[in-house]
């Protein structure tokens, strides 16, 4: 393992990077505001992205920063919807789950009464998977809502704090995995919500699926590699005493913040350290990837995103928001877009220099 960097080095090293990223290669393209705080993320289209906010706003935008639809839900959207073929399935902090049509923002289909929706929803072509804040998880039919199955949280297990979101569920291995609370990890057929598989495990950040592998990574500074259809740990590592973020896969490698605002890439083969770099402030969502740079976003109040290239020193440029960035960047093409706390989106077209 690289010996751990001194933190005042890493600030330094940082933030001369940042002094010296000044000439971007990077085209700004559009500032949009969806007029309210935002902590959903933004939801990734063929040509644009979805935006939901605490004002209970849900709209459509396309790459040239305009919004085709806006739908007024009433209530906050505090987790990130799914889309489900032509169908975007949005829930409120009101117990209200929606479908609309992705083309106009029309609604298809309505429920009220539900348990509050905090964790963001997954989808397939035929289902939306549902986690309640009491660990139970349901899925409606996309075309009509109707209740496919639920599933309560088993007997005995801790219950998860009502009050918090629980991790975003993945669709891998021809399964739904779920993290409910300090109960673990459970992976559900589809079909009928039986569990296939469960790994009892506290404290869990998130998930990334990738390939047959299930990356997972806690608070206590633990990151796993699960075989997604059976859920049998392939490895796991404790490279530091804390984590801040999700696990997230690019360029090859498992990324994830750590404290003392460090990024860490580990070997997916074995999660052994490959690499550690200082950040100005800590990583608390997924990296995502443009050719070969790692974007990274940071939660500090300047909401600086960095460009990295694996192990080759400091940022290739540097963006600053002037707002916490809390959830994963979005690449369509050689389009960046960023959504802030404070709800706008800003987006840039990425330009690396030719080789």
């Amino acid at each position: 393992m690289p010996p751990p960097l001194c933190p005042r080095l890493a600030l330094l090293l940082t933030l001369a990077a940042l002094m010296a990223a000044c000439r971007q290669p990077t085209d700004r393209l559009f500032a949009f505001s969806s007029d309210a705080p935002s902590r959903v993320g933004l939801v990734p289209l063929e040509n644009g992205v979805l935006v939901g906010n605490e004002a209970g706003r849900l709209l459509r935008l396309k790459l040239q920063g305009e919004s085709p639809w806006q739908v007024e839900l009433g209530r906050e959207v505090a987790a990130r919807p799914t889309v489900s073929g032509d169908s975007v399935i949005v829930g409120t902090v009101g117990g209200t789950l929606v479908s609309l049509a992705l083309g106009d923002g029309t609604e298809r289909w309505r429920l009220t009464g539900q348990p509050p929706v905090l964790t963001p929803l997954v989808s397939d072509s035929s289902s939306v998977y549902v986690v309640a804040p009491d660990g139970s998880v349901r899925a409606h039919a996309v075309d009509s809502g109707e209740v496919r199955w639920k599933r309560p949280l088993p007997s005995g297990a801790p219950r998860p704090d009502a009050t918090r979101p629980l991790p975003a569920p993945v669709l891998a291995g021809g399964l739904v995995v779920v993290v409910l609370g300090d109960a673990g990890l459970f992976a559900l057929a589809p079909q009928d919500g039986t569990v296939r598989w469960r790994r009892p495990l506290a404290q869990v950040l998130g998930l990334e699926a990738h390939g047959e592998a299930l990356y997972v990574s806690t608070r206590k500074g633990q990151v796993l590699a699960l075989g997604a259809a059976e859920g049998q740990v392939r490895w796991q590592q404790t490279p530091a005493i804390a984590f801040t973020s999700p696990p997230s896969f690019a360029q090859g490698h498992v990324w994830v913040g750590a404290e003392d605002n460090l990024l860490l890439a580990l070997s997916p083969l074995d999660g052994r350290e490959v690499s550690r770099q200082g950040l100005p402030a800590p990583l608390v969502t997924q990296v995502a990837e443009f050719r070969e740079w790692v974007l990274v976003p940071t939660r500090g109040s300047q909401g600086w995103l960095l460009a990295l290239k694996h192990k080759e020193g400091p940022p290739v440029f540097s963006l600053r928001m002037d707002t916490p960035l809390l959830s994963r960047p979005v690449v369509i093409g050689d389009q960046l877009l960023l959504l802030g706390q404070d709800g706008r989106v800003l987006s840039w077209r990425l330009q690396p220099p030719k080789s």
